[in-house]
């Protein structure tokens, strides 16, 4: 199948490790033009380099905290610079601290606050007029925490969901330009993000993380662990031209853990 992404740009937010590096690599591989971002310069070099021996687009980086709004425009205009103009964003962050409600602090809130949701806000707001030109795509990261929320990631389950609103009306006001919104919210998807949380509820339980894992396999339908290729494969399906008629959507890439209906 064409999908339709040889020669348009995207940029991809939280790129130089995890969900985001597999998701600008299948993107450089279908031909797009991507600038990859995040706050380590290094990391960013080495994916630079990494994906440059790929048959396919062409890449760039640049650094970026998104919880500071004057380096969230700088990225935009030097993508555009870099590549003309900006057809596919993706928005994405690593995730915010665990904890419970009683756990965290007001600083805390904030943080993931300006991180985790309004950093997709000021990202879509710098990105949409060139969107608006020839009807992009835009597919906003968040979690499986969306639809059912999870023990212990209270920052993650109140912001997430935020995401899901924030999609949704996104889809409908911009629908005339042709613009497509999506969220896609990920399972256990072996990340280095998961790891990490793997490890603090094995501390917690007082066991391995080799038997947190096992705990989590067994509820997972398919048994394992998502890979971040498989994501990747799912969220630039939604990106790409053969996708013409999903849009204010929240879908879950899971294996089939969250039970909900």
């Amino acid at each position: 199948m064409d999908l339709q992404l040889k020669g348009k740009t995207a940029l991809v937010i939280a790129s130089s490790q995890g969900l985001g590096k597999a998701i600008a690599e299948k993107l450089i591989i279908e031909g797009a033009n991507v600038m990859i971002t995040s706050r380590n310069e290094e990391k960013l070099r080495t994916v630079q380099q990494e994906l440059s021996e790929l048959n396919g687009g062409f890449i760039a980086y640049k650094t970026c905290d998104v919880a500071n709004k004057e380096q969230i425009a700088d990225l935009v205009n030097e993508t555009v610079e870099k590549f003309g103009t900006i057809d596919l964003l993706v928005n994405n962050t690593g995730g915010p601290a665990p904890g419970s409600f009683e756990e965290t602090t007001d600083e805390e809130w904030q943080e993931a606050f300006e991180v985790s949701l309004l950093s997709y806000i000021r990202v879509t707001r710098e990105v949409l007029p060139y969107l608006k030109k020839n009807g992009g795509k835009i597919v906003n990261i968040a979690s499986s925490s969306v639809k059912e929320p999870i023990p212990g990631l209270i920052l993650s389950n109140t912001f997430r969901t935020g995401i899901t609103g924030l999609t949704k009306t996104l889809a409908a006001e911009f629908a005339d330009y042709g613009i497509l919104v999506n969220t896609v919210a990920p399972g256990r998807i072996a990340t280095d993000r998961v790891a990490y949380l793997d490890e603090q509820n094995a501390k917690k339980q007082g066991i391995t993380k080799a038997a947190v894992e096992k705990k989590f396999q067994k509820i997972i339908p398919l048994g394992r662990y998502g890979e971040p290729e498989e994501f990747a494969n799912y969220v630039v399906f939604l990106l790409s031209g053969a996708n013409s008629y999903v849009t204010g959507q929240t879908l879950l890439v899971d294996g089939g853990l969250v039970k909900s209906i």
